[in-house]
């Protein structure tokens, strides 16, 4: 499978530049830095999350873990969980399960960025497939996404 055609139109559209990094298959974003010889936080990752009755696409270094205790206090709402496989199946049909693109905006979901991710030049992610990543400029990314930038990570070793 190649990169979701939905990401790819609507990159080539918007004129945007982008790399198109292929490698090894990699179900986690941790091994997609392995693979890519990247450090982790280089490669952003997607979580989604229900919010009460909406999901929402949060976006956070592979390295960091999503605060569900934060995003309950950014959404002033004691209803965030993780979404199931099921629901990801239905709300990413053209992508292999888990290799979700941060563009929300392609699948009408609202895109929260970890404050974290701001403070690097370029973005890597997962573009629809486990054995391709994009590579794109950050601020090319912002401009495409008006993603919410918030805080929400947590280290791997907290405790929820």
């Amino acid at each position: 499978m190649s990169i979701s055609q939905t990401l790819k139109q609507y990159l080539d559209h918007e004129h945007v530049h982008y790399d198109i990094l292929p490698h090894p298959e990699a179900f986690r974003a941790i091994a997609i830095a392995q693979t890519l010889h990247t450090h982790a936080k280089e490669i952003a990752k997607v979580v989604v999350v229900k919010v009460d009755e909406r999901y929402v696409m949060t976006v956070l270094p592979a390295s960091w873990n999503v605060d569900l205790h934060r995003l309950r206090t950014v959404f002033a709402t004691h209803q965030v969980r993780l979404a199931t496989e099921d629901e990801l199946k239905g709300l990413f049909p053209d992508c292999e399960l888990g290799a979700m693109p941060p563009f929300g905006i392609l699948y009408g979901l609202p895109v929260f960025v970890d404050q974290s991710l701001t403070e690097d030049e370029e973005i890597v992610f997962q573009a629809g497939t486990h054995s391709e990543a994009i590579r794109m400029r950050y601020w090319d990314f912002a401009a495409l996404v008006f993603p919410v930038v918030e805080e929400f990570h947590r280290s791997p070793t907290t405790v929820l």
